[in-house]
């Protein structure tokens, strides 16, 4: 077996070390992050308890004009329909003021169902662990640490084969080009990579953001996938529209993965507020393991 990348990601205690930070924020996305900041003070006022970026621009590994701003809005109370609309309506707004961005995705959540139990190594540890505070009281300090174990490998990305079905629908639905489905290639990649990685976590010990790294590490203990791991990590960076690559993930390398994922670690505990099975909304992204399926996203769609 080859040797994985050496361990990292952690804090001298073994818990996930908080990626991200303001500090870290490219010089060319700061005017970006600060008008952003602006229309959520603006937009939901008092019923907006935080706010948070994560993904490539905290961790300041963004590209001009090929990533996307990634949010995380925390709200008093659960978040309704206008309140979806003002998320999506921001997004537009800012995606169409800023040439360095490439899209605009808006997690919208309500302050108690980020720290309730359920969603506690999910949603929390997102929170805690791949998002960076950009307004309001910090929920981190509401969170336990977190370790790369099997734990939070199962409630993080469990859910794999509820979501295959899924995954199928909406390539059906799709207008049968390459640009329409080089968004569904750039997700899907970037949702197995990062599944594929924590099926392998607890063994490694470490965490990464990094899809190329993740694709190493799970190559190093399944070399008989490390091939198509490594090439859905490349096209999650560069999508391509190839409809047999979508075949591939949702006939072959997901399947497997879902059957693997639930022999080592289990299958996600099933959350009260489910309601069938719903699709991913962005890319959390990762940023997340996988990105919350609440999320509005609006791109002029340069990527690619």
């Amino acid at each position: 077996m080859a040797e994985p990348p050496a361990t990292h990601g952690l804090d001298a205690l073994g818990c996930i070390a908080r990626e991200g930070s303001l500090a870290r924020v490219p010089d060319a996305f700061r005017p970006v992050v600060a008008s952003a900041r602006d229309r959520l003070l603006d937009a939901f006022g008092a019923r907006l308890h935080s706010a948070y970026l994560y993904g490539s621009v905290p961790r300041g590994t963004a590209r001009v004009g090929r990533s996307d701003l990634d949010l995380l809005v925390a709200l008093t109370a659960a978040p309704g329909e206008a309140d979806h609309e003002t998320a999506r309506v921001l997004g537009e707004a800012v995606d169409k003021e800023f040439d360095q961005i490439d899209g605009v995705g808006t997690l919208l959540y309500g302050r108690d169902r980020l720290l309730s139990d359920p969603e506690r190594y999910d949603l929390g540890w997102f929170v805690a662990c791949l998002c960076t505070p950009l307004l309001g009281d910090d929920l981190a300090e509401y969170l336990p640490r977190y370790r790369p174990d099997s734990l939070l490998a199962r409630e993080t990305n469990g859910d794999l084969a509820l979501l295959l079905p899924r995954w199928r629908e909406r390539i059906g639905a799709a207008a049968d080009t390459e640009e329409a489905r080089r968004p569904l290639v750039r997700f899907m990649s970037r949702h197995l990579v990062r599944t594929g990685f924590t099926l392998v976590m607890p063994r490694w010990r470490g965490w990464t953001s990094d899809l190329r790294e993740m694709a190493e590490v799970f190559a190093a203990y399944h070399p008989e996938r490390a091939g198509e791991l490594r090439t859905a990590a490349e096209h999650g960076l560069e999508p391509v529209g190839d409809p047999r690559v979508l075949r591939s993930y949702t006939e072959d390398l997901g399947p497997w993965l879902a059957d693997e994922y639930a022999r080592v670690h289990g299958v996600k505990t099933p959350r009260p507020d489910w309601r069938g099975v719903r699709a991913p909304g962005s890319g959390a992204g990762v940023g997340r393991v996988r990105a919350p399926d609440s999320g509005a996203r609006v791109g002029r769609g340069r990527r690619g």
